[in-house]
């Protein structure tokens, strides 16, 4: 498969992304680099990867789940509860099928970018957080977020997860094993290094 050039690959994902879907995306690139340059990841995967991050994003949920299980990708039973999370999981097999997409840890970002994981790259850590906080975002207690994040990637995850798990179970909705798994994973970290969650 002839790689695309970048510019080809904005206008695909431009071309799959409604305007508000794709306004979002270039938030999230910009965002990308600043964490990149901030934190020492690379800024330049960083921006592909926020720029490719929600590449199946406008395929309607029925559309995503048959093309993960035609990826050879079954979700988890609390991924299946979950279709808001299909489209990081199409993501990852289109971008690897269709767009010739190599590196493992930008296939992960894409991946991992809604539910996060344990053992988190550096890379996925800034496009999570990217996808989260980029200026356009603005849910409750966004500011606060952002503060966090700035401050620390590891400290914005553990707040940034316990936001999410918390939203997620007041409204008796599942959370993914990855999810658990991302926070007690940070938790774990931060109480090692003697940190606030200590």
């Amino acid at each position: 498969m002839q790689p695309l050039t970048r510019e080809e690959i904005r206008q695909l994902v431009r071309s799959r992304l409604s305007d508000a879907r794709y306004h979002h995306t270039m938030c999230v690139v910009e965002r990308a680099r600043e964490l990149a340059r901030r934190f020492g990841a690379d800024e330049e995967k960083a921006a592909f990867a926020g720029l490719v991050h929600d590449i199946c994003k406008n395929m309607p949920h029925e559309e995503q789940l048959s093309y993960l299980r035609e990826c050879g990708m079954e979700p988890s039973r609390e991924e299946l509860l979950s279709p808001q999370v299909f489209h990081a999981m199409a993501g990852y097999c289109y971008l690897k099928r269709e767009v010739g997409v190599e590196d493992e840890d930008i296939l992960n970002a894409v991946r991992y970018h809604t539910t996060g994981r344990a053992g988190m790259s550096l890379l996925e850590k800034v496009v999570y957080l990217a996808d989260l906080t980029s200026e356009e975002r603005d849910f409750p207690d966004i500011a606060e977020t952002r503060r966090i994040v700035d401050r620390s990637l590891e400290e914005g995850m553990i707040y940034s997860l316990q936001y999410i798990i918390t939203d997620l179970v007041r409204a008796g909705r599942p959370v993914c094993r990855d999810s658990f798994e991302a926070y007690n994973d940070f938790t774990n970290q931060s109480a090692a290094q003697g940190g606030p969650n200590a």
